[in-house]
């Protein structure tokens, strides 16, 4: 018994009982509160959990504990924030900032004194404690959260009030349905929405950006017997009998990213990329997919349109019908999407204009460092002319018209 103590309240009961929970103790706790402090506050219950440690994160809290019997305990716990909000109504706003380690005697009797009020109302919930039972660990705890705000619209701050109580002193009712329940059978007709890759290929952007018609893209990694279908973003792989009508001839207009590059083009054109294509969103039924994953093979024609989407680095770059060359799929290409050459061309200028101020810049530097030389040949002269040492003609070296 005291071995299933951690999990004497599991996640699926609390879901079953919240409804519960939530009828029962919100319109009793909202009450204490309007009694106790006339109506100036709003409650909203928003939680119920087992573990306190994910409701008070790094919060301080007022914490009063109200003894039921021997062995089991009533907890009420007030966040510094709803401290601040509830005496600064009651008591007036301080001009000090309010800090919950410097709370007064009054201050503290207040609250305490709530407590106490909401213990007697609220224990007409808690069943007589059963002597014969061994005593109970903080997992049999359970913890209703509330929002408090103060009622006034200029007042923006919100808190934390959490009561908690013994679990085993309680009889929450479980919510059981009155009608037939659902089976999976009933939803293999409903369709969830996926996307199909056919495969990938590696692309210089020398290639990339002369792509036209009626190319042809190779997909090097691809398998005509399976796809990959990505749903919620789980992939999965599907087993595929295709459609050998699609076969075209391999010919010289085919790409695979492994076309040999030109001589003298520039660091941008040898840049490689992944490039993926991707059917249309297709619609597959429930029952569809769970034949899917026990690995039937499906008609590839049930699946798509024959319209792929050709994508670098998520973003579609043309469009083209599904085809197979050899033992691997590829895109007969449709269409170039707009802008994407454009793209292309203008990083390729950009990294030519780099190119360009680059010699600039070099060719700026000799002759700085030209005029440097010249300057110090001339500081040279003097010095050697004053310390008598022999004249060099500098005029020897320099160029007759007709050598330019």
């Amino acid at each position: 018994m005291s071995a299933n103590i951690e999990d004497s309240i599991s996640t699926k009961e609390l879901y079953k009982q919240y409804n519960w929970f939530s009828e029962k103790f919100p319109p009793v706790v909202q009450n204490a509160y309007d009694n106790f402090f006339s109506e100036n506050f709003k409650l909203e219950f928003i939680g119920l959990s087992k573990n306190i440690n994910c409701l008070l994160k790094d919060e301080y809290c007022f914490v009063t504990k109200i003894k039921i019997d021997q062995e089991y305990d009533m907890f009420f716990r007030l966040t510094e924030k709803v401290l601040d909000i509830i005496l600064s109504k009651i008591l007036g706003k301080s001009n000090k900032k309010f800090n919950i380690n410097n709370i007064s005697e009054l201050e503290a009797k207040i609250i305490t004194t709530f407590n106490g009020e909401m213990y007697d109302i609220l224990k007409q919930y808690i069943n007589q404690p059963d002597s014969t039972q061994i005593k109970r660990t903080n997992f049999d705890m359970i913890h209703l959260t509330f929002i408090l705000k103060d009622l006034d619209e200029n007042v923006k701050d919100t808190g934390k009030f959490i009561v908690t109580l013994p679990f085993a002193l309680l009889s929450p009712e479980m919510i059981e349905s009155a009608d037939d329940k659902f089976t999976k059978d009933d939803f293999t007709q409903s369709e969830v929405s996926g996307k199909i890759t056919i495969g990938k290929t590696r692309f210089s952007m020398y290639d990339l950006k002369n792509l036209e018609k009626e190319d042809v893209v190779v997909f090097e990694d691809s398998d005509l017997e399976s796809l990959s279908l990505n749903i919620l973003g789980e992939e999965m792989t599907i087993n595929v009998n295709p459609n050998m009508d699609l076969l075209v001839p391999d010919n010289e207009n085919n790409f695979g990213g492994n076309d040999i590059m030109p001589e003298s083009k520039n660091l941008w054109d040898s840049i490689e990329v992944d490039m993926i294509g991707e059917l249309d969103s297709v619609k597959i039924s429930l029952g569809d997919l769970k034949s899917i994953e026990k690995g039937l093979v499906v008609d590839i024609a049930s699946l798509y349109n024959n319209n792929v989407t050709l994508k670098v680095e998520g973003k579609p770059i043309a469009e083209g019908s599904l085809v197979i060359v050899n033992d691997r799929y590829g895109v007969k290409i449709t269409e170039i999407i707009a802008g994407n050459d454009n793209i292309s061309s203008d990083q390729s200028s950009d990294i030519s204009d780099e190119n360009v101020n680059e010699d600039e810049s070099y060719e700026s530097e000799q002759a700085n460092e030209e005029e440097y030389n010249d300057s110090e040949e001339v500081y040279n002269e003097g010095k050697e002319s004053e310390e008598g040492e022999e004249d060099f003609d500098y005029s020897d070296f320099e160029l007759e018209d007709e050598n330019l």
